[in-house]
């Protein structure tokens, strides 16, 4: 087979020029989606942190619709174009300076131009991940496949890690005292007051993302059939169309990919609202919120790195069964935990502020069930990345991991937008985010059943 003639013959610089993807294109999802700016928009941008959630959960809704329009419909294209490098360079660029402006988010500012800038760079960032993606089963063998994954998502947990302990450390500053949390004034004289320490991490994260995504376009090889634009958009569309119908074929992938649907949609909502929900739930600063996602991050790290361990022995299917399991637990110790108490009430807790970071015993029982997501939320992603490119061929890399965006986007809309709209509608963030626990059992419920590998034709 044409991937088993390639694989091993890349070089270990262009395999870590691929897995550095991941490092460079993370800290956007950490300090932008989840840890900082997200939590910043719902707490301080916003008027109200209800009507802040259910704009921020608008906004990672539209994204995921156009993402689940448009990723199979280029990813046929970009297997008759060939090359990945040109689209994940186009993207970059509309990625980088939507990031750059997300610098205006001033408190006050109009919510909806935010929500468009934040809403466009999730949209060329989820598409570079396809075509990123689409070059995995060109570079290794298949039985390296889950290893390097998950490697490299480990890799993009610590970028962001990296990123947001600069932030904690160096930008954001107390109100209290004016310094950050290792008593230095911060950097480049940011005023904390107007959100500058937050909004800083759009510029950040874009000049992270350009200059980490470089070795990439150096050393990792990059080939295809090379068809001019206009041709291959027309072949593109019509192999899309003959995919689709192979899908419903081979059952296996089908069920993978419908099971994918389900549960991304939950993991999503969870990565997308969490920081911000904790952040209106207690008050948290962005110091506190910072340190959380360290935490969040140093113990994801580790769990890749688990997890690649795991997957070469047990497989990625089992990975994603155990993270999907941690995961609902999480999400339902979250829910259930509120000022004074957790277990829904069951565990009342002294409400008193003893003083420091997560002073009171609840936000320190929040911390715990955010770390059972820490544990799981890489192994998840990264081992549905190999047990897609475990069942494809490299020469359908590129259409098959289209649609399998598509299945991680096709309803993403649905769960922010369910969350959303409880949220707004009952006025409780609360039951909002209870609702991400029935697209994670469901997923895991579809799963169960389903082959590994999931071409049950090979």
């Amino acid at each position: 087979m044409a991937d088993t003639v390639i694989a091993g013959q890349t070089p270990r610089r262009g395999v870590w020029g691929w897995m550095l993807f991941d490092w460079a294109a993370q800290p956007f999802f950490t300090v932008v989606t989840t840890f900082i700016f997200g939590p910043y928009f719902v707490s301080r941008m916003a008027t109200d942190p209800a009507m802040g959630q259910a704009a921020w959960g608008y906004g990672i809704a539209a994204a995921g619709l156009v993402i689940a329009i448009l990723s199979p419909v280029l990813g046929s294209i970009a297997d008759q174009t060939g090359p990945r490098k040109p689209w994940i360079a186009f993207f970059a660029t509309i990625k980088i300076i939507s990031l750059c402006l997300l610098w205006y988010a001033a408190p006050g500012s109009p919510l909806v131009p935010i929500v468009l800038l934040f809403s466009l760079a999730s949209v060329a960032a989820e598409f570079s991940i396809v075509f990123n993606d689409s070059m995995m089963p060109r570079l290794v063998a298949k039985e390296d496949i889950g290893k390097i994954s998950n490697i490299a998502w480990g890799l993009g947990y610590l970028g962001g890690m990296i990123v947001l302990i600069f932030v904690v450390g160096f930008l954001a500053a107390s109100p209290e005292t004016g310094k950050t949390i290792i008593g230095v004034e911060p950097l480049f004289g940011l005023n904390s007051a107007t959100g500058e320490d937050a909004r800083a991490t759009g510029p950040i994260s874009a000049l992270w993302y350009f200059i980490f995504i470089l070795p990439m376009f150096f050393f990792t090889p990059d080939s295809g059939k090379g068809m001019a634009i206009g041709p291959a958009v027309r072949e593109g569309l019509g192999e899309l169309k003959s995919t689709l119908g192979d899908v419903r074929k081979r059952s296996g992938i089908f069920r993978f990919l419908v099971a994918r649907m389900i549960y991304q949609d939950g993991v999503n909502a969870l990565l997308g609202l969490g920081g911000a929900f904790a952040a209106a739930m207690f008050g948290w600063s962005i110091t506190e919120i910072g340190i959380y996602g360290i935490i969040l991050n140093v113990v994801a790290i580790f769990g890749c790195l688990v997890a690649s361990r795991l997957d070469t022995s047990f497989g990625s299917k089992t990975v994603v069964l155990i993270a999907l399991v941690l995961l609902t637990l999480a999400t339902i110790g979250i829910v259930s935990t509120g000022p004074g108490y957790t277990i829904f009430g069951l565990w009342q807790m002294p409400g008193v502020d003893t003083g420091g970071l997560f002073g009171t015993p609840a936000e320190k029982a929040y911390v715990a069930f955010g770390m059972l997501v820490g544990i799981a939320f890489g192994p998840v992603q990264a081992s549905s990345r190999s047990y897609m490119a475990r069942s494809v061929s490299a020469d359908e890399a590129g259409r098959y991991f289209g649609i399998y965006a598509l299945s991680g986007r096709a309803t993403s809309f649905l769960a922010p937008f369910l969350v959303a709209t409880v949220t707004a509608a009952s006025g409780s963030p609360r039951l909002g985010m209870a609702m991400i626990v029935l697209f994670l059992l469901g997923g895991l419920l579809v799963l169960l059943p389903t082959p590994y590998p999931a071409d049950e034709t090979k």
